[in-house]
């Protein structure tokens, strides 16, 4: 027990004073972070105000957020809505996830800011957290999927708005869905119900294959007849 207490994190605590000084802030901006409710209420021991190393990363996630053009009152709304989201917890249950192939990301809401440079507003954040892209831990932010995290990013990156990408993503799991249940319907019909785990690569391959010829068809049926140009 005694060495599990010498292991036991200790939590660093600060005065007023002694924050602002950590975060490179004026007290009076402290001050009037706390009364925007930027910040979360300190731990109060009589006249004393206690803040400790979240409120500390809190005020360095503020301070980034304005190098990158957000406003206060923009600020104030994503806090709102981090605060509000699901967390890490219920991001498995939403999603119906035991142990997932996917690679979820720990990022900080500055990180997300550059990845959806100018996308991070309150309605894209509350949508993402809808779908259960999203879950919050802490003073940091956990996407479900490093691949869905570097398609969305880079179809931004492309001009897509994220709102679209998000729509998007919720039509997309309609289809996946019932494509889920196709194959599960398959094996369960015909095998034992273990076969399901040992055969789902092959349900990966077989939407990826179907997918590629729906593109190429997609494709073909759009382009110019042969030796024409499109603006012929």
């Amino acid at each position: 027990m005694a060495k599990e207490e010498t292991q036991a994190k200790t939590v660093r605590e600060y005065r007023t004073e002694e924050l602002a000084e950590a975060a490179g802030i004026p007290v009076r901006t402290l001050r009037f972070y706390r009364e925007r409710k930027l910040l979360p209420p300190p731990r109060r021991e009589g006249r004393i105000a206690w803040y400790d190393d979240h409120h500390l990363a809190r005020l360095r996630t503020i301070a980034a957020l304005l190098e990158r053009g957000h406003t206060l009152g923009g600020i104030a709304e994503l806090t709102a809505a981090f605060e509000n989201g699901r967390d890490v917890g219920q991001l498995g249950e939403l999603l119906g996830m035991g142990s997932s192939e996917e690679t979820r990301v720990r990022l900080t809401p500055e990180a997300l800011a550059d990845y959806f440079e100018g996308e991070v507003t309150p309605e894209n954040l509350a949508a993402s957290l809808d779908l259960g892209y999203l879950a919050v831990d802490g003073d940091e932010i956990v996407h479900v999927s490093r691949r869905l995290l570097d398609v969305s990013s880079a179809l931004v990156r492309e001009g897509v708005p994220l709102a679209a990408v998000l729509e998007t993503g919720r039509r997309v799991r309609e289809h996946a869905d019932a494509m889920a249940l196709l194959f599960t319907g398959l094996i369960s019909d015909h095998l034992s119900p273990d076969a399901l785990t040992r055969l789902r690569p092959l349900a990966k391959s077989v939407v990826e294959a179907e997918l590629t010829m729906a593109m190429d068809r997609l494709l073909a049926s759009t382009a110019p007849p042969s030796g024409q140009t499109p603006s012929s």
